[in-house]
């Protein structure tokens, strides 16, 4: 049962602490991740040159990750109001990320307690603090480059971590998470590093790519055991559930708020919906969309299939997300 509180909402959860009495290592590879934990630490409020200025036009993300970027839309705007979207833009972008990223510590929180062996406790533990930072990172260049605001929780976002945080179950959390949200992570904070105007905005994104990845590392190297020790019933649960995450995660929201603030009207809004699904459909996105798309798609597919989730029952729902499967 949920809650509304104040600035937020409260989730109801259930789970089992496995409090351990032997804590030698049993795991290599994750004892290893968790070194590399370790030694990868950094510090947000330190390490990033938060005084470097803007370049260029002051934009802070590429104009091409501007639905209306190229149509008549973009043509009648000032250069000073398309700067202005390309805030928002961001604004609205980096809010849906840090609510992503405070999720996620939640539930890493959780999975210190229900994670069995010692080495998956002590990496979660990293995984925590990882999370906490992204979190910290993300919030203060809003504060830095965009004055603090930020827009409202976006709808996927909420279902995908209350669903996470009130599931009972380490390996579905872990699926949720770590397998399908982190991967697509990976992919999107790798063309904001690529692709963003602002210098603070990429570094901010290597140094948490450089976290995800790591991140995605303990889902390789967890799930191929339970997955492959699993019944058939509990074979078809992690199947479903991994479709369910792909489902909203790849569904993806989009930026009402910030077109709204600029002063579209509905049926205007209701073109560029179009649009952007048109565009997709088609593969006539620009090249970082496309870049994007292409990676995680590879990702995905790579991810789980070795980890034996890929199986012929899961190949339409697959599909009819837009994955090929020749990856």
């Amino acid at each position: 049962m949920e809650e509304r509180v104040a600035n937020g909402h409260q989730v109801d959860t259930r789970s089992t602490a496995h409090f351990l009495h032997d804590y030698a290592s049993e795991q290599a590879d994750l004892r290893r991740l968790y070194e590399q934990a370790k030694i990868d630490q950094w510090n947000a409020a330190t390490d990033i040159e938060w005084a470097a200025p803007l370049e260029g036009d002051g934009g802070l993300i590429s104009d091409d990750l501007v639905d209306i970027h190229g149509t008549r839309f973009w043509d009648a705007m000032s250069e000073a109001d398309r700067v202005e979207l390309n805030h928002r833009i961001t604004r609205w972008r980096l809010s849906t990320l840090v609510q992503g990223e405070h999720g996620a510590m939640l539930l890493c929180s959780q999975l210190v307690d229900c994670v069995q062996g010692q080495d998956a406790k002590l990496f979660q533990a990293t995984q925590v603090a990882d999370e906490a930072r992204h979190n910290e990172v993300l919030q203060r260049y809003l504060e830095l480059r965009l004055d603090g605001e930020t827009y409202g929780l976006g709808g996927n976002v909420k279902e995908i971590f209350d669903t996470l945080l009130s599931t009972s179950s380490w390996y579905l959390k872990t699926i949720g998470l770590q397998l399908v949200a982190e991967t697509f992570a990976v992919s999107l904070f790798r063309m904001l590093a690529e692709s963003s105007k602002d210098p603070v905005l990429r570094q901010v994104c290597r140094r948490i790519l450089q976290d995800e990845a790591r991140h995605m590392g303990f889902a390789m190297l967890s799930l191929p055991e339970i997955v492959g020790q699993a019944t058939e019933a509990e074979h078809r649960e992690m199947e479903d559930f991994a479709v369910w995450a792909l489902s909203r995660t790849l569904g993806g929201i989009f930026p009402l708020g910030a077109y709204q603030d600029m002063g579209f009207g509905k049926a205007e809004l209701d073109e560029i919906k179009q649009f952007r699904r048109e565009r997709a459909a088609g593969g006539d996105e620009t090249a970082f969309r496309k870049y994007f798309r292409r990676d995680l798609h590879d990702g995905l597919v790579r991810n789980l299939r070795k980890v034996g989730l890929l199986t012929e029952r899961i190949t339409p729902s697959l599909q009819s997300f837009g994955i090929k499967l020749a990856a």
